[in-house]
């Protein structure tokens, strides 16, 4: 394969699971991933990305993505179980989101994780010029930045973790918490997308490799490395695009009347995950209906769930769980071709998820913690008209930007109750002003802004941001 100046090195590649009719590949979008967050930036700058493609086996050569050069990476299934569904998401995952399920602690999960990130190193040292650039994404690989420079010390390393990461006294639980942070730190960046991250890791460095910091930096083994927050964003160009689409206003209507046009639309897109508060919200749902508050006639709440790590045990009874509290939510409040809720276990494409965006009155995005949350934004950006409400949690990143959301402990029941109803029965020049300010914040902050703030600050020549499209500014701002 050829060398290439700029590398990204992620669990996945970002392609379709389904390949197209003359075998092409396409690109991989889903809520709030990091596919969907990377796109805009490399439609447009010359990369390798080196990735799991998802199957168990062999990992055959793939086509190019436009300029985009793909290395799959091969898992067996002893890897997949060990290294994926085993260290990352049920030891480093749930641990990073405040323990909201127990962290499971295996020693075996450890060695295969350790040797899977071994081999993400090797290969992108394998197709890394010299020079080169080499971006190291999220809690999978956070062994690579280290592994990768005893490799390639001639190339820049920078890594960048999308999920929170937690203050010390949760991570001190892991068994091999110096490991983890001397991989971290063997990167030149690391960013975050909250300050209070950087902040964490400082201090971990300090206790775990007597490393020494000041803001931003941190000196260990004679290197310094650079932290830093750098909130992730959506390509809001796009967004509005889509979303002013007639197949995306058509939709949309029909939604709008399929749902009850005379109805107020709560609206929630999720994977199927137990950071999201899915069942919290459900549960304030619920009491809303059961004390009257609420009425079906009047209201009825819309929940996607997109299916997520199946194979995971925690996530097959969080599933059954909510569908089991659906079914009785709807059997109990619902009526005869009036169902309290519809809920959607299945993948939406974007067209269809932006005709959802602009059905609800209310998007309700309630996560017990999370990095950022893409969705947020997303709906921010689909709604033109500076109409509907957006109900938020305070422990998603989106959160310390989107100020002028209704926010809300999702841990508080009766908070989050009056929370919808106050988002619910809002003045709409409350909610416009509200829309209109969100608006002109992630426009001025948008996915290309994060790139080059976080690309900038790897490379300060520049030639790693020379690429990418400048940022549209806010009119709000003009």
């Amino acid at each position: 394969m050829r060398q290439s100046s700029l590398v990204v090195v992620a669990n996945r590649l970002p392609l379709d699971d389904n390949a197209a009719p003359d075998g092409a590949c396409e690109w991989r979008r889903s809520p709030g991933g990091l596919a969907s967050a990377l796109h805009a930036i490399l439609e447009s700058t010359p990369a390798t990305w080196v990735g799991w493609g998802g199957g168990v086996g062999s990992a055959p050569a793939l086509p190019d993505i436009g300029t985009l050069r793909l290395r799959p990476m091969p898992l067996t299934e002893d890897e997949l179980r060990g290294y994926y569904e085993g260290f990352a998401n049920s030891t480093l995952w749930p641990l990073y989101h405040d323990a909201v399920e127990q962290p499971v602690f295996d020693r075996g999960w450890w060695e295969t994780y350790r040797s899977v990130n071994r081999r993400f190193a090797e290969a992108a040292a394998e197709v890394a010029e010299p020079g080169a650039a080499v971006w190291v994404q999220d809690y999978h690989l956070q062994l690579v930045p280290q592994l990768l420079r005893d490799l390639r010390p001639d190339v820049l390393i920078g890594f960048f973790m999308h999920v929170p990461f937690p203050p010390p006294e949760l991570f001190m639980q892991l068994p091999r918490r110096t490991e983890l942070v001397r991989g971290m730190l063997g990167a030149d960046l690391v960013g975050f997308q909250r300050e209070q991250a950087a902040h964490n890791l400082a201090q971990l460095a300090e206790k775990l490799v007597a490393a020494e910091y000041t803001e931003n930096t941190i000196r260990v083994d004679g290197r310094v490395v650079r932290t830093g927050a750098f909130p992730v964003s959506i390509d809001v160009t796009e967004m509005e695009s889509l979303s002013a689409r007639p197949y995306v206003r058509n939709q949309a209507h029909k939604l709008r009347h399929d749902l009850g046009a005379h109805k107020k639309v709560l609206l929630s897109v999720d994977r199927l995950d137990y950071t999201k508060g899915i069942e919290h919200r459900l549960t304030a749902y619920s009491e809303l209906l059961r004390d009257g508050r609420l009425k079906v006639h009047d209201t009825v709440m819309v929940q996607v769930a997109v299916p997520s790590r199946e194979r995971v045990e925690s996530y097959r009874g969080l599933k059954d769980r909510i569908e089991s509290e659906v079914g009785r939510i709807n059997g109990e409040y619902g009526r005869v071709g009036e169902p309290a809720i519809h809920y959607l276990n299945q993948p939406f494409d974007r067209a269809d998820l932006a005709a959802l965006y602009q059905t609800a009155d209310v998007m309700v995005v309630t996560p017990l913690r999370d990095g950022m949350n893409l969705v947020a934004k997303e709906f921010v950006a689909a709604r033109g008209n500076d109409t509907g409400a957006l109900v938020l949690s305070e422990f998603a990143g989106a959160a310390a930007e989107l100020e002028d959301a209704f926010l809300v402990n999702p841990h508080d029941l009766d908070g989050l109750k009056e929370t919808l109803l106050r988002a619910l029965d809002a003045d709409p020049a409350d909610l416009a002003r509200r829309m209109s300010a969100m608006r002109a914040h992630i426009t001025d902050h948008d996915i290309h802004a994060w790139a080059r703030a976080y690309l900038t600050a790897l490379d300060h020549t520049g030639r790693l941001a020379q690429h990418l499209p400048r940022q549209r500014r806010s009119l709000a701002r003009r």
